[in-house]
């Protein structure tokens, strides 16, 4: 009987894959340099999703009393 794609293991193969190409990374650049675009990546994604957030705060709200009329 075969297994359908994307079952668990094949997942937890990729995830294994994935694991060893970042530490093949490490010790080709550098555990510093890892750390530093590691460091810079999140400040960036944590910047963005703050961008978002306020976005999203400052979008006028639809008033409750205009959902009741319609």
């Amino acid at each position: 009987m075969f297994r359908r794609h994307g079952s668990k293991p094949t997942l937890a193969l990729w995830m294994l894959v994935a694991l060893a190409d970042i530490a093949i990374l490490v010790a080709a650049a550098g555990v510093m340099t890892v750390l530093l675009v590691a460091t810079g990546a999140m400040l960036v994604a944590g910047a963005f999703a703050g961008v978002r957030q306020l976005q999203r705060r400052a979008a006028p709200q639809p008033s409750s009393a205009l959902r009741r009329r319609a």
